[in-house]
């Protein structure tokens, strides 16, 4: 497989394309992102993955393109990166002795073929004391991830158990992304 664009600033998203190998390159997407849910929680990743594929700059070269977005959701109630501490701590007191979905849509972009999927994993939650949120929001990790916590972090000590793939919950499903840009590249017959 060749290399592919990663439409994506998201530092999370190129390790995680780095531990499985897939040769990429950063490209800058004009996509303004918004959390504002006009359907389901899925259909609003799903959304944002497209957007940012199609806003991508990549000067005409025929590489698959990648857009990402992944929202953090307990019920149909998205959410995104916290605002400040006390968005964060009212997120973590949401998600505390619960389970909720996180939600990651991918869209990769070949030509004029569009190819968008999500994945969803459920993470349970244990109850975290006042003590915990306080002390995980001293860190300073929440403020830049969904939901307010990372599970590749300190947020991990939140976490009792997933139902699905771990790497969806980091922000990039990248064993369903490998599986796709290996179809594409059979159907198309991308240069290895």
């Amino acid at each position: 497989m060749g290399k592919v664009w990663l439409a994506s600033s998201s530092p999370r998203r190129r390790e995680l394309l780095e531990q499985v190998g897939i040769p990429f390159e950063v490209v800058t997407s004009t996509y303004e992102e918004t959390n504002q849910c006009y359907g389901s929680p899925v259909e609003l990743v799903e959304r944002q993955a497209e957007g940012k594929a199609m806003a991508a700059s990549v000067d005409g070269i025929l590489q698959p393109v990648i857009g990402a977005d992944t929202i953090v959701a307990y019920g149909n109630r998205v959410l995104g990166k916290p605002e400040d501490e006390e968005n964060a701590r009212r997120m973590l007191h949401l998600l505390s002795g619960k389970v909720h979905s996180v939600i990651t849509g991918v869209c990769i972009r070949y030509g004029q073929c569009i190819h968008t999927f999500h994945c969803e994993t459920k993470v349970h939650f244990y109850i975290l004391s006042d003590d915990d949120i306080d002390a995980y929001i001293t860190t300073g990790e929440p403020m830049d991830k969904a939901g307010a916590y990372g599970i590749q972090g300190k947020g991990a000590l939140f976490v009792e158990r997933i139902e699905g793939s771990y790497t969806n919950v980091v922000g990039l499903p990248v064993e369903m992304v490998a599986r796709k840009l290996r179809n594409i590249s059979e159907d198309k017959g991308m240069n290895e």
